[in-house]
């Protein structure tokens, strides 16, 4: 069974030489974080392109990696330096012509 993947930063900051505890840290941006989803339909290098391109579109995507496994479910990687919104990747997603898991 597929667990649902929420979108978004859930790991807390790891702490810096002064301990992390001050001020601050409240303005610094936040890591890029990896998030993961599963594809279905993907089964060649152009389907991967088409996926990657529909995700570097949306706004804080800042890389995307896709383990391809043709006529199964690809394991998709993307990265972002805040919050993604679910439904955009679903729909970035749908638009490349596939459909997550």
């Amino acid at each position: 069974m597929i667990q649902p993947i929420e979108f978004g930063r859930t790991e807390p900051k790891a702490a810096c030489a002064c301990g992390g505890h001050g001020d601050h840290h409240a303005s610094e941006p936040a890591a890029a974080d990896a998030q993961e989803i599963l594809v279905t339909g993907m089964t060649c290098a152009h389907c991967v392109s088409a996926v990657t391109q529909e995700l570097t579109a949306i706004d804080g995507v800042t890389d995307v990696s896709v383990d391809l496994q043709a006529g199964g479910a690809s394991r998709v990687t993307f990265r972002s330096a805040s919050p993604v919104d679910a439904q955009a990747i679903a729909a970035a997603i749908d638009e490349a012509g596939y459909s997550l898991v």
